[in-house]
């Protein structure tokens, strides 16, 4: 090959690529959602040893998508409910190919200035549509686990501040954290606690329903005293369920600890004017996480870190170099997240919530919930199975009679394809859990749904 790249050799290869992102999208409604082969078989499918010579790009791309094609599992099907993964709305997916083609390290704000600017004001549109204080750093990660990890370094420093130590000094020379969740306290959190030196949160008690105790944690909290990280919860995996935030976050301010809210897909009821109440008292926290491509339904990778002191974010996470541009009256986009290479993510958040304007996610987010409900409401009509939870957001949790029972229907649902819900354990049941996150799934989606939930439970023999 000539080593000349050339501006129609990536008109060629992208026009490839176009293709084949049709040919999938037009698939996405009526595909199974299984994949057809296992990483093993796409393994075969793929060149095991670097040839000597390379290829043109159009041929690699050809390649790419021929060999990878039998491997992908339709995430962004209407009827995909194993994982809280949204869909992609159109401007999103668009703009995020324009993100890799601008080729921007959103980073410095003198550096990539159009990067930094629709960041910024995708940022403000957020804390507006969710009920956040003004003036809040936004940060925008790889997804709700680093969201979780960037406040969590801010509040680690803050507290630690608070007490009289030095945060640059190490966790090791600071006064013990204290670390408290309720007993639902999900992985992404109990991970960035210790990727954050905290250790796995110690854990105050829940409800039915995974809500915090409350007077578990006003007891946690009196027991002991030093610097001290709450951690609470917007949408529970299971239930959907949402931490009695007003209650919560004044026995914990009055505990003199740092409050953060993961919300990872639960952030966004605070938009809809329905559902707000099952985040009343939200805004109080002093930290929140959310990820954007799930409820928002924006590409991968587009997590939400907020932090209502920007100046306690910029000084956990802030680092300067004589080297690196810098407007020194203005903070840089890596001044509020852990990394300083990154593309910008922002970007298509901005373009999805232009897309909707504000009545469309107040529509996407009702939707959701409304599809759940819905779901919930037609699992209740076949006989032999028990939806476990209270609906109140976008989770829905179904049950046959015995756990091996609902662990078949399960297994066969995902292997017939019409439907993909992920089998999990909750309040020591096998459950089917399904997590609406798409804005595809629409009332006739629902409808196959059931109807493919119907055909399992007969072909299983489950019966009332």
């Amino acid at each position: 090959m000539d080593d000349g790249v050339t501006v129609e050799q990536y008109r060629e290869a992208l026009e490839v690529a176009h293709r084949h992102a049709l040919s999938w999208l037009e698939a996405l409604a009526d595909r199974p959602i299984r994949p057809e082969t296992d990483a093993d078989g796409i393994l075969t499918r793929l060149p095991d040893v670097l040839p000597d010579e390379g290829m043109p790009p159009t041929a690699v791309v050809e390649e790419l998508a021929d060999a990878a094609g039998p491997g992908l599992i339709a995430l962004g099907s209407p009827r995909f409910y194993g994982l809280v993964i949204g869909g992609t709305y159109p401007a999103a997916l668009a703009s995020d190919w324009l993100v890799s083609a601008w080729d921007q390290n959103a980073g410095a704000r003198q550096l990539t200035p159009a990067a930094a600017a629709v960041e910024e004001v995708a940022a403000s549109w957020l804390l507006e549509l969710l009920g956040l204080p003004a003036g809040s750093g936004v940060g925008f990660v790889t997804g709700g686990t680093m969201a979780n990890f960037t406040c969590l370094v801010a509040a680690r420093d803050a507290v630690v501040r608070g007490a009289g130590a030095d945060p640059a000094a190490g966790i090791q020379q600071a006064p013990v954290i204290r670390f408290l969740a309720g007993d639902a306290v999900h992985v992404s959190m109990v991970l960035a606690g210790r990727l954050a030196g905290l250790g796995a949160p110690r854990t105050v008690g829940a409800d039915d329903q995974g809500r915090i105790d409350v007077g578990g944690l006003e007891r946690a909290l009196a027991e002991g005293t030093g610097p001290a990280i709450v951690a609470l919860q917007a949408g529970d995996v299971h239930s959907g369920a949402f931490d009695d935030f007003a209650n919560a976050v004044e026995v914990a301010h009055r505990g003199g600890a740092w409050v953060h809210v993961d919300g990872a897909f639960g952030l966004w009821a605070a938009a809809s004017p329905r559902l707000k109440r099952l985040v009343a008292g939200l805004a109080g926290a002093d930290s929140w996480a959310t990820d954007a491509h799930k409820t928002l339904n924006v590409p991968y990778d587009c997590g939400v870190a907020i932090v209502r002191d920007e100046a306690a974010m910029t000084a956990a996470l802030g680092a300067h170099a004589a080297y690196l541009p810098a407007i020194m009256s203005v903070s840089d986009p890596y001044d509020r997240v852990p990394e300083f290479s990154r593309r910008a993510r922002g970007v298509p958040v901005w373009a999805a919530l232009r897309s909707l304007g504000r009545d469309g996610v107040v529509a996407l987010i009702d939707g959701l919930a409304d599809a759940a409900a819905t779901l919930a409401a037609g699992f209740g009509e076949i006989p032999g199975l028990e939806v476990l939870n209270d609906v109140v957001f976008t989770q829905v949790c179904l049950a046959a009679p015995d756990d091996a029972m609902t662990a078949a229907l399960g297994e066969w649902l995902r292997d017939e394809g019409t439907v993909w819900a992920s089998s999990s354990v909750w309040r020591g049941r096998t459950a089917v859990r399904f997590a609406v996150s798409n804005h595809g799934t629409d009332a006739e989606a629902v409808r196959r749904t059931v109807d493919a939930v119907a055909r399992g439970a007969a072909a299983l023999g489950i019966e009332g």
